[in-house]
């Protein structure tokens, strides 16, 4: 049975909040005036995004060093957040198609709305078939070099189904983009869409030509491309759906070929973000790209993934710091990262949960600008998928009893969706505990929202500062909290 959310109430506060870098005026928080409101997520409990206090502030007094502490300080703002949200695969299309139709409403709002649900905004899509595609499929005839015989009619039965309903329920801040897999067999090294292989440079203008015809068909079916990727993992040979791109290559495709070519088509104002693969090789990937003007220039941003973590240690969270400062007026964007290798048994494991809850507030600390999960929903068995690739999604659909599942994924992913605002500005948070992960985004509207996460099996006790106002919360073993204020 779905677990009922607690609408999101908000006590409208009465701080002041700088609207940007661009605003002719900035003011400074220097008080609270609004009480706080927690939601919690907790193992072992029924606890799933549910109200569990509202709490006053005293006056700060000098911490002592045996205390646990939060320190927000919202007058040090950094990058403007653009929203969380998931993958509309075919996968997720064809499973959402074998719902009854009050799941399927269900489903809608659980995830697009910000009362009902926990309020995504980004929509990522394919471009053509990917692993979780039904099987391998392109919108041309193969050999069809001058895309003559073009067209989207494969999606019409499912995505664009989907997508139209998704961006309905989201309303205007609805943000849709795009990445392929593999180009066609005929354009590649290999003449196959899946194992890896190269786009042969005879085919680089017509390949560039395809993510035109996409995006202007796409819209012409009412779903607005916001922007696309260059190419999904190109340094990864998989057995699905997959094309190598050397730092070089990638940089020359999109220099010469992509971006003008978007341009010339009217298209330039699409954002476009190289890489979207692990954080490993990032850094190597952006210079090679950033530091050729004229690759920079089509450049929004980086897209990156969470599956370099192959030999069981951190993942590579200094990597993105580090592309952040190297270059800031470039964005950072999550693209996909999920729990693979689907086993039922695990379907409510906590651990999962927690590790969104730590990769979120690590990208979000180190500059991310927006956080893309895969499936938005998988089957019973973590498909459909053509080569039995099968994962976790934070919604599963039971097809023979029509049932929706909701694991932990999907609640501590909403400790962050369903209440920072697009246009939020992130601000200081730190914890004085290593225990205690933290961060922080004031909204537009003048809330803050602060997530906090406890690591450790034991409860904590800690003293919430801002500014120069505390209060104590209590946070459960492998718990995460919203703090609304």
């Amino acid at each position: 049975m779905r677990k009922i959310l607690i609408p999101l109430f908000i006590v409208v506060s009465t701080l002041a909040f700088s609207q940007g870098k661009n605003e002719s005026k900035s003011h400074k928080i220097t008080s609270v005036k609004t009480k706080l409101i927690v939601f919690t997520s907790a193992d072992s409990t029924n606890l799933r995004l549910s109200k569990t206090d509202e709490l006053s502030f005293s006056e700060l007094k000098q911490p002592l060093e045996t205390q646990t502490c939060i320190f927000v300080n919202p007058n040090k703002k950094f990058q403007t957040f653009l929203g969380i949200g998931g993958a509309v695969t075919d996968a997720a299309a064809e499973v959402f198609a074998k719902l009854p139709a009050a799941k399927q409403q269900e489903f809608l709002e659980a995830y697009f709305s910000k009362t009902k649900g926990i309020g995504y905004t980004l929509l990522r899509t394919n471009i053509h078939s990917c692993d979780f595609s039904a099987d391998s499929y392109t919108y041309i005839d193969e050999g069809d070099k001058d895309l003559k015989t073009f067209n989207v009619k494969h999606d019409e039965q499912f995505k664009i189904p989907l997508l139209k309903k998704a961006i309905e329920t989201i309303g205007k801040d609805a943000t849709v983009y795009a990445s392929p897999w593999s180009p066609p067999a005929f354009m590649k090294s290999n003449k196959s869409m899946l194992f890896g292989g190269k786009l042969l440079p005879e085919y680089y203008q017509s390949w560039a030509n395809y993510y035109v015809k996409f995006i202007k068909e796409y819209q012409k079916q009412g779903i607005p491309i916001w922007g696309i990727t260059v190419q999904n993992e190109p340094m990864a040979t998989q057995r699905w759906e997959s094309c190598i791109y050397s730092a070089e290559e990638e940089r020359d495709f999109l220099k010469k070929f992509l971006g003008p070519t978007l341009k010339k088509a009217g298209l330039g104002y699409k954002k476009i973000n190289i890489w979207d693969h692990n954080r490993d090789l990032i850094t190597q990937r952006v210079t090679t790209i950033l530091d050729d003007p004229e690759a920079n220039k089509y450049v929004w941003g980086i897209g990156f993934h969470w599956y370099e973590n192959w030999t069981g240690g951190e993942q590579m969270w200094p990597n993105i710091s580090q592309v952040n400062k190297m270059y800031p007026n470039k964005n950072l964007l999550f693209t996909e990262g999920c729990i693979e290798k689907f086993d039922t048994a695990k379907l409510q494991l906590w651990s999962n949960g927690m590790r969104y809850g730590k990769s979120m507030i690590n990208d979000f600390n180190n500059g991310t600008v927006g956080w893309t999960d895969w499936n938005i929903l998988l089957d019973e068995k973590g498909g459909p998928n053509h080569v039995q690739n099968y994962c976790f999604s934070p919604l599963h659909a039971n097809t023979t009893t029509g049932e929706l599942l909701y694991t932990p994924s999907y609640y501590f992913i909403g400790h962050f969706s369903k209440f920072i605002q697009k246009g939020a500005k992130r601000i200081s948070a730190t914890s004085s505990r290593s225990n205690l992960l933290t961060t922080s985004f004031i909204n537009n509207d003048g809330t803050i929202v602060t997530v906090v996460l406890n690591q450790s099996n034991k409860k904590v006790i800690y003293n919430f500062c801002i500014n120069s106002k505390t209060t104590e919360i209590t946070i459960l073993p492998y718990a995460i909290q919203t703090l609304l204020y």
